[in-house]
């Protein structure tokens, strides 16, 4: 049976010689895993840059009553990026959010509402030219309420987290002081108030919001690891 619906992909692996398997999160049948067949032939080229992380896609999918791996029949992009791709701080946030987005996401069912927070959040995003900066940030803290965890002000974050840094294994790579927990927790509630006005001083307090609200998925999402694509973002982040 096929299937036509939009979709956003979050990642792919090389599979055989010239085909990808890539983890698409669906409009109509949530996370979703395909078999993509001679998107890595040298002719025609380019069909690879679709299948980039967070790439709108417009699929028509075949579908199985037993569910696991199926195969893309027809795809195109549904909205090709105006900036994105050639912006090198957007695109590692894109890897970035992508990498927590595939790992967070599990279920293989229909979520309308957490399709459109993904899908409109991207597209605004490549859209903006500046003021992006807090982009990743804004963008976890939304995803957390779509997955259950989402806090109502910055002291559920940082209480969370302070308290997890005190067990054996539990520090925070920010070796925070009890002042500085104070100072998170003012910029996550202004960063859950008002996103779009919400200001961070810098790069380096950035980069410690960030590896904090980390923290905190970890502690909600079992075995989500460490995320490999951040020591990249890091570095970004210090430019911003």
């Amino acid at each position: 049976m096929l299937i036509k619906t939009r979709g956003i992909v979050l990642s792919y692996m090389r599979y055989r010689e010239t085909s990808i398997i890539a983890r698409i999160y669906t409009e109509q049948l949530g996370l979703q895993s395909y078999v993509v067949n001679g998107v890595r032939k040298a002719k025609p080229p380019g069909r690879i840059a679709l299948f980039q992380p967070f790439t709108p896609l417009e699929l028509v999918a075949y579908t199985s009553r037993s569910g696991g791996l199926t195969r893309l029949s027809e795809y195109r992009c549904a909205e090709p990026f105006r900036t994105l791709p050639y912006d090198v701080r957007k695109s590692s946030i894109a890897l970035f959010l992508a990498e927590i987005t595939g790992r967070v996401l599990q279920e293989e069912e229909k979520n309308e509402p957490l399709f459109t927070f993904l899908h409109d959040s991207i597209l605004a995003f490549d859209r903006q030219e500046e003021g992006f900066e807090n982009f990743a940030l804004v963008f976890l803290l939304g995803l957390s309420h779509y997955l259950g965890f989402g806090p109502e002000n910055g002291e559920q974050i940082t209480t969370q987290v302070a308290f997890a840094s005190e067990v054996p294994g539990g520090a925070v790579s920010t070796s925070a002081t009890a002042m500085r927990f104070q100072e998170f927790e003012q910029h996550f509630d202004a960063l859950l108030r008002e996103p779009a006005t919400a200001t961070v001083p810098n790069g380096r307090v950035r980069r410690e919001l960030l590896g904090v609200l980390i923290r905190y998925y970890q502690l909600h999402v079992e075995h989500l690891g460490d995320i490999r694509s951040l020591a990249v973002l890091s570095e970004v982040l210090a430019e911003l």
